[in-house]
């Protein structure tokens, strides 16, 4: 391992630069700003899964009280079109309907109740079509036709070795079906926008949004404007977690048409029903696999073919299914591999990002596979994995040489090594305890199917009085990252932490630099800050040397002073004399991510420029009278390359391993005939702070060369290994496998009659 940078904010426990804003209810989310004129809007929705538009009643509408515009498809002055990776997506339906919740028309009017009013007098004529809801069947030959001719959104493969001769010889062969369901994304603020028109035809929108050039492109095509008039500033943005990836392009278009067509700024908030039921989830999933390994615990053969349930648009679904199929063996070595993926379409809700965008379905399967295996071999779980975990110098899946920071065996032992001796099984008469256990890695960043996307800008100025502001084009959506992207600059001007502030993310003060998703955040605006920092630390030096009596060579700049050899001067001196000089203390900075390949036709290439890694050992009971389960403790080690602020990366693992139960244990969006039945947080259960458990966090620091002080993005994984070493210790438990997400007290209970009957 390479011996570490020394710094004195990179790595330290720092307080969250927004947290005392937020605690103390002093932050301005969208849903608080107030303008003079401002209209309120409201969506006007199918309320069928399919059919065929003929007719509104817009004239009764448009006479309502307090209405001022009615809007439907035929006012759009641009495209008719919410670009995200294909173009196949309206701003509002002509034509056809094809989910429950589609947007068809706009409602602006002067206050909220008559915008609500209007938009629930609302008359759609609607000829109804045969819709389809089960994904399985999406490709059946007398299916509904809603994309193609097989209504495949996408079919991605993966090929290595000669996966039937290895099944030939291998000793043991697991096979099961595995099930994972929606997961709506629960963040705190709906989903919400302000338009307002500026001067010259332009508009700016502001906005809760994890992806500002995303809706910047979406506002302009709708409005028919050149990107250069349309300015979109992210305001404070309560959760994301990937729902504010794509749909946010929706809610601006949405607020623009009714700002653009009466001149006066409109604001769009949804309810938390309307969000819940008509914005993006986590894919479901039906997912084979068929897994082999020799006697003596390698693994040989890896075979899966599963769909992702896209729902009625393409949305996001291509590269999803892309990260997915990437991950689709997980962090072990495999020599023959044969998987077939397909993204479907459905009369359903389009799906989009979550955190772990395709990972954790497929990982689900994987690790519970990897059990099974072990079961059959009897071999310890630890000990199967011990043995086929990828390392520096293995090839991963996609034929990819592991080359640095690679902490996969490091996880595995220190979360072991936290966990210490498992808990005895039996705790009482009904309740039984059991440990589980999940290995699992991520592709850092957007990888070789989003190349086009990596790239990052950034300023950095100094200013008078030695404080320091810089702008990114990467969003703060609870994350922390403006609190690690001011250590970044702090430790690399030199500046005191407290005096480093970032501005609001806005498309008029960097360059498109792509989405905040992927974990890429830290990295890769990171690495622009400190493209940004370069020249600005050689001014510096320039104008300090001479007054040091050396060469710029012999300085360094650490946090308050520049020294030299012989001595030592405050920073702030030197500043001044900048300043004194008229010399330029303002940079822009620029990060591109090279050397990413991929292969469609074998699924093989470079697929990411680094993985970070997780092991996650979980201590469980089960009631056996109830099916219960109360998760105990959670041991998550995870290598993130360099902690850049400790506090922030235990703050994510505890969250995202809270996430994680809820996917694993109660999470579940009942939907019946393309309808959402529970668009509430009273019939959509998510964990609370009595279902959290003793949470263990253990950070791992293998450094990534190529990141900024050591640092690699890994935001996303802490969710993604925490249902599959829950469904594996229930089966330790109580002895039954359960293939199904999630592992309601119902599902275990079921599972564990369905075992005494089989074993009378």
């Amino acid at each position: 391992m390479k011996k570490k940078n020394p710094t004195s904010i990179i790595g330290s426990r720092t307080a969250r630069s927004d947290a005392l804003a937020k605690v103390c209810g002093t932050e301005k989310f969208v849903a608080d700003y107030m303008y003079d004129g401002m209209l309120h809007v409201a969506v006007i929705r199918s309320p069928v899964p399919h059919g065929e538009l003929q007719g509104s009643n817009r004239r009764e509408l448009e006479a309502m009280p307090g209405v001022v515009a009615v809007l439907f498809a035929e006012d759009i002055p641009g495209k008719n079109c919410i670009p995200v990776v294909l173009s196949d997506m309206p701003c509002l339906a002509t034509g056809n309907v094809l989910y429950v919740g589609e947007p068809v028309g706009l409602i602006g009017a002067e206050t909220p109740e008559a915008a609500r009013k209007a938009c629930a007098a609302a008359r759609l004529d609607i000829r109804p079509l045969p819709a389809i809801t089960d994904p399985e069947k999406s490709r059946d030959e007398n299916a509904p036709k809603l994309y193609g001719d097989e209504n495949v959104f996408t079919h991605l493969v993966m090929r290595s070795g000669d996966v039937q001769t290895a099944f030939q010889k291998a000793s043991v062969i697991v096979e099961g079906t595995y099930r994972t369901p929606y997961q709506e994304h629960a963040y705190l603020e709906p989903q919400g926008m302000i338009a307002t028109p500026e001067g010259d035809g332009a508009m700016k929108v502001t906005g809760s949004m994890q992806c500002p050039f995303y809706v910047q492109d979406a506002v302009a095509q709708v409005l028919g404007l050149p990107l250069a008039k349309v300015r979109i500033v992210q305001s404070t943005t309560g959760g994301a977690f990937g729902g504010k990836e794509d749909v946010p392009s929706f809610v601006a278009t949405q607020a623009a048409l009714v700002a653009h067509a009466t001149g006066r700024s409109a604001r769009l908030i949804y309810s938390r029903e309307e969000d819940i039921t008509t914005t993006s989830k986590r894919h479901p999933a039906v997912l084979h696999y068929r897994t082999a390994a020799d006697k003596k615990g390698n693994l040989l053969a890896v075979e899966a073919d599963y769909i992702l349930d896209g729902g009625a648009y393409t949305t996001l679904s291509p590269v999803v299914l892309w990260r997915s199929i990437v991950h689709s063996v997980g962090p072990y070595r495999c020599p023959n591999i044969k998987v077939d993926a397909r993204a479907v379409a459905t009369n359903r809700v389009p799906c989009g990002a979550f955190r772990g965008f395709g990972s954790p379905q497929v990982l689900f399967a994987v690790e519970s596979q990897m059990d099974r295996l072990a079961d059959e071999l009897g071999i310890e779980p630890a000990e199967f994995r011990r043995r086929n975990l990828l390392k520096s110098g293995d090839k991963t899946s996609t034929g990819q040489v592991l080359k640095d920071s690679v902490g996969s065996h490091q996880t595995l032992e220190n979360a072991l090594s936290a966990a210490g001796k498992a808990p005895e099984k039996k705790v009482s008469s009904s309740k039984r305890a059991g440990r589980g256990i999940s290995t699992i890695f991520y592709g850092v960043g957007l990888g070789a199917g989003g190349e086009h996307l990596a790239r990052t800008g950034a300023t950095v100025q100094i200013l008078r009085d030695g404080s320091a502001v810089f702008s990114v084009g990467t969003t703060e959506m609870g994350q922390g990252m403006r609190t690690a992207l001011g250590q970044i600059v702090a430790e690399a001007l030199g500046i005191p932490f407290e005096r480093v502030q970032m501005t609001a993310t806005d498309t008029s003060r960097v360059p498109d630099s792509g989405p905040t998703v992927a974990s890429r955040a830290t990295t890769m605006s990171g690495n622009a800050l400190l493209s940004a920092c370069k020249p600005i630390r050689e001014t510096l030096f320039a104008v300090a040397a001479p007054l040091l009596n050396t060469t710029t060579d012999k300085l360094k700049l650490t946090q308050g002073q520049i020294e030299s050899p012989s001595k030592t001067i405050p920073l702030q001196d030197v500043i001044d004399e900048c300043f004194q000089r008229r010399e330029n203390l303002a940079a822009e900075g620029w990060y591109r991510v090279e050397g990413t390949t991929f292969d469609k036709s074998t699924g093989q290439g470079d697929a990411y420029v680094t993985y970070a890694w997780s092991t996650n050992v979980v201590d469980i009971e089960v009631d056996t009278e109830t099916g219960v389960v109360e998760v105990k403790r959670i041991f998550a080690a995870h290598d993130v390359g360099r902690a850049v602020n400790v506090s922030g990366v235990e703050g994510q693992i505890e969250g995202g391993s809270v996430q994680g139960m809820g996917y694993a244990l109660m999470e579940d969006i009942l939907s019946e005939d393309g309808v959402i039945r529970n668009p509430q947080f009273s019939t959509y259960i998510i964990p609370t702070a009595v279902d959290t458990p003793e949470i263990k966090p253990v950070i791992v620091e293998v450094p990534f060369e190529g990141g900024p002080f050591g640092a690699k993005g890994f935001g996303e994984q802490p969710l993604m290994g925490i249902a599959p070493a829950i469904a594996n210790a229930i089966s330790d438990a109580v002895g039954v496998r359960i293939n199904e997400l999630p592992l309601t007290p119902e599902r275990v209970f079921a599972a564990l009659n369905q075992k005494n009957k089989n074993e009378d």
